[in-house]
């Protein structure tokens, strides 16, 4: 039975209503399937911000590959 080992990376809108740049997550998504992680799921969530309390609109993107 194959293994796998997962990955999940956070990903905020800029400040002040920034919107998450296209170019972004197709960078992280490339540089991730470089080291063989593939993508699994992005999901949608409150992201804890860098300034104060509560969070900011972003995406939870999971990856995942077999265990070596």
């Amino acid at each position: 039975m194959q293994r796998y080992t997962y990955k999940v990376v956070e990903l905020r809108e800029k400040l002040m209503g920034g919107k998450m740049s296209g170019d972004r997550l197709e960078r992280v998504l490339n540089d991730h399937a470089r080291d063989g992680w593939q993508l699994k799921t992005i999901t949608s969530a409150d992201v804890k911000g860098r300034v104060g309390p509560g969070g900011v609109e972003g995406l939870l993107v999971t990856f995942e590959r077999p265990v070596q």
